[in-house]
């Protein structure tokens, strides 16, 4: 418990649910262990550039499938051409535990089958604009962990960016999970707070964040189809504004 109080659990829309502090301590060092493994390659961690020439201001690496503006593939060829690195079976179990968490008992933990997971850090005055992710062809939840620095993580509805929206403090070890009738629900990062990690995570500064997603694509090769889909209604994936 890092304050005075323990934070409560909280459903913030149905099927999005805020669960603080979900990560030990020595859990969080084992994946900023694991993301600085993942962030030196085979594909680097990298800013994304967008098709309209902007470029994110998070650094980005992905594992087990790679995402670029609107789409998956196995290898990163707006990188190196490398293949990602693999998903290891402990990240898809810790998915499962997360759904646990969050859900309870009645969470499809047998057939949720996280098979993607996005590395976004930010630091300085990184942020993430309001988006989707619909890139995948599964509607299974989206788990996202936070490790160092607090963010006001901005939780929205379906139908567009603005208004009416949450903003939820996501601070290290937190976990949240959107799906059901919340996983197309936009969503964003306007602000981290500099200066909030916990060194003890084994981050001095800075946010990590890990979402962990079921691309429902199998052995195929990528979701080209399923991202030219999304950009013709006009939905941005994991990227946003930027």
């Amino acid at each position: 418990m890092s304050g005075l109080f323990p934070r409560p659990r909280t459903v913030v829309a149905p099927g999005a649910v805020h669960v603080p502090e979900w990560l030990s301590p020595e859990r969080r060092r084992e994946l900023v262990a694991a993301c600085r493994e993942w962030a030196r390659g085979p594909v680097p961690m990298r800013r994304t550039v967008l098709p309209g020439g902007g470029v994110m201001s998070v650094r980005t690496v992905c594992v087990g499938w790679h995402w670029q503006p609107y789409r998956y593939s196995r290898t990163a060829d707006d990188v190196n051409g490398a293949r990602v690195a693999g998903f290891p079976d402990w990240l898809a179990e810790l998915g499962r535990e997360a759904l646990v968490a969050a859900y309870g008992e009645e969470a499809p933990v047998r057939t949720y089958a996280p098979d993607a997971a996005l590395v976004n850090f930010y630091e300085g005055a990184a942020r993430m604009g309001m988006h989707q992710d619909r890139e995948e062809r599964s509607g299974a939840p989206v788990v996202s962990l936070s490790i160092g620095d607090t963010c006001v993580f901005r939780f929205g509805n379906t139908e567009n960016r603005g208004r009416p929206y949450t903003d939820v403090e996501l601070a290290s070890g937190d976990l949240f999970v959107f799906g059901g009738p919340s996983r197309l629900a936009f969503h964003g990062v306007p602000k981290v707070l500099p200066g909030t990690a916990d060194p003890a995570s084994g981050l001095s500064h800075g946010r990590l964040n890990l979402t962990l997603r079921e691309t429902g694509l199998g052995s195929s090769g990528d979701s080209d189809a399923r991202g030219a889909d999304a950009r013709r209604r006009g939905a941005r994936g994991p990227g946003g504004d930027r």
